[in-house]
């Protein structure tokens, strides 16, 4: 095994979404999941712990609201599924929800300064909710603080009305 197989083993190649548990989204919703999995995919750390048969593939759904990350192997085979409670992450999206409103209202009028320091805001939610993600993830799926800020940008557009 080269050095640089074990990093290429511990990443995820493929994300999809569940349409019929998730639904299709208007155009500024698909767009926004869509880069969100663009993100994901570019840059990545990804790993079942026990299992050293990645790189993965995740596929996203809604089952009884819970979030279902079923991640398979390259081989397209079962490797584990894992039920996410979102009941956790209620309070930080809506925080997030309304700092991105203030955000994107404060782009039109606010002032350089203004717009910065409710960008910081909207930032420390963000760490703030991939920190609970990893913590929510923990001994089942590893995820490094990046990719888990990616997961959750993911997460946020799934909840994001448009």
């Amino acid at each position: 095994m080269s050095p640089a197989e074990p990093t290429k083993r511990c990443t995820l190649t493929a994300v999809t979404l569940d349409e019929g548990s998730l639904g299709r989204g208007n155009p500024d919703q698909e767009h926004e999941r869509a880069i969100a999995i663009w993100d994901i995919l570019e840059r990545n750390h990804f790993a079942v712990p026990g299992h050293d048969g990645g790189p993965y593939a995740l596929h996203v759904a809604l089952v009884e609201k819970k979030l279902t990350l079923d991640v398979r192997n390259s081989g397209a085979e079962p490797v584990v599924t894992h039920f996410l409670s979102l009941t956790p992450f209620r309070r930080v999206i809506k925080d997030y929800e309304l700092v991105c409103e203030s955000y994107y209202a404060a782009i039109r009028t606010a002032s350089p300064t203004q717009i910065e320091a409710i960008d910081m805001g909207r930032r420390g939610l963000h760490d703030e909710a991939a920190e609970l993600l990893r913590e929510r993830l923990a001994g089942k799926i590893e995820v490094d603080f990046d990719t888990a800020r990616r997961l959750f940008t993911l997460i946020f557009a799934l909840h994001w009305k448009g």
